[in-house]
């Protein structure tokens, strides 16, 4: 058996002891190899065998890690694809949502300005009917009433959207 081989079966052995998975075993080996040959471009490598069994073990560590930390395990992968739900909209659901906005828009745009400003400062600012009152300059009844009135309206020119 060539020097080369020996080598190659030891480290090998001691990245399969590390606990790495025996089908990895060889291309952890491989990319030791690769990674001796570049480093040697530049550097001065006494020990190759060393080296090698150093960056093997090194490269099973990283690749454990990444196993470990990564969105998907490997029992994961077992699932099949189909079995995830898709939330994004279909399309006639999107033009639907589309249709609806507009008619909303289209809703707003007939009510008065301030009874559309009450409306919109109570359920999008958030703003209480007292807050929404010192600000229009309104009673707080008023406000109260002008909301219901909006939503009703609101509510007959959807219709069935």
């Amino acid at each position: 058996m060539s020097p080369i081989r020996q080598i190659y079966k030891k480290v090998r052995q001691a990245v399969i002891r590390h606990g790495a998975p025996y089908d990895d075993a060889d291309e952890i080996v491989q990319e030791a190899f690769a990674r001796l040959e570049f480093y040697a471009q530049s550097h001065k490598v006494q020990n190759q065998e060393a080296f090698l069994m150093q960056v093997a073990i090194n490269i099973n560590r990283d690749q454990a890690k990444r196993r470990a930390r990564g969105p998907f395990s490997s029992t994961s992968l077992e699932i099949p694809l189909d079995t995830i739900e898709d939330l994004t909209p279909q399309p006639d659901e999107i033009v639907h949502a589309r249709e609806r906005l507009r008619r909303a828009k289209a809703g707003l745009d007939q009510l008065e300005d301030v009874t559309r400003r009450c409306l919109l400062a109570q359920r999008l600012e958030g703003m209480t009917y007292a807050e929404i009152a010192a600000r229009e300059g309104l009673p707080v009844s008023t406000v109260e009433k002008r909301v219901a009135r909006a939503l009703v309206a609101l509510a007959k020119w959807m219709g069935g959207c």
